[in-house]
């Protein structure tokens, strides 16, 4: 049988606020930790200041990410908190005014006057908070900020994004260290991107394609640098 519950799950618009999380920190774990180690191994002919620069960007990374995920979501929380408690006083203030601007946002969504005014007044009965936090604020389940969710899918998979450089940077040669490591991280992100893309039900070749090209790009110009800069360590 199928119900309403049902029939929501198989939408993949609920997991956006933590897949935005979980693929922005991946991404930035994979695409950061990356560029600096191939900025310092553009520079370096021993692997220890590689290691060093990697871990402890990864450190450094993956706190920064979880705190301005939570800082950052904070804010918008805060935000909907005081957009919702001037509703409230609003509906206790001036409920007739309150009716009718929810009637009109009915009518601009398609329903006849006298029909946008009962489904007003029905769902202002029900609960009035509620309907206008909805449909006034639109402030819902899905959309609403959740901060400790948002900092630990975004430090969280930051940190595993950055444990696939360091593997390369602890195991690959010295020796055209820069290569291996664009060579594997182009595999690292298109698997994310790949699994970015079925998890939010999404396309993937588009998702691939945008993600090689920017950790390139990103890439490219951290070599770039560490070649310009390049003082042998």
């Amino acid at each position: 049988m199928v119900t309403i519950d049902n029939y929501l799950d198989s939408h993949y618009i609920h997991r956006s606020n933590w897949l935005r999380a979980a693929v922005l920190g991946a991404n930035d774990g994979i695409i950061s930790i990356s560029s600096l180690a191939i900025g310092i191994a553009a520079a370096s002919t021993t692997r220890e200041p590689i290691v060093l620069a990697t871990v402890a960007g990864l450190a450094a990374g993956a706190l920064s990410m979880a705190a301005g995920e939570y800082v950052s979501v904070s804010s918008q929380t805060d935000t909907e908190k005081a957009d919702i408690e001037r509703e409230r006083q609003e509906l206790l203030a001036m409920p007739e005014e309150e009716l009718k601007i929810l009637a009109q946002i009915y009518e601009r969504r398609g329903l006849k006057k006298e029909t946008a005014l009962q489904v007003a007044i029905e769902l202002t009965e029900k609960d009035a908070l509620a309907t206008h936090i909805r449909d006034e604020l639109g402030i819902n389940e899905i959309s609403q900020a959740k901060p400790i969710q948002a900092a630990f899918a975004s430090g969280a998979s930051f940190t595993v994004g950055s444990i696939l450089p360091l593997m390369v940077v602890l195991f690959a040669p010295v020796k055209g260290l820069e290569y291996w490591l664009y060579a594997c991280t182009i595999v690292f992100l298109m698997i994310l991107g790949t699994v970015a893309a079925k998890t939010g039900g999404s396309h993937i070749g588009k998702a691939v394609l945008r993600i090689a090209i920017w950790g390139t790009i990103a890439m490219g110009l951290s070599a770039l640098v560490g070649y310009i800069f390049g003082v042998k360590v």
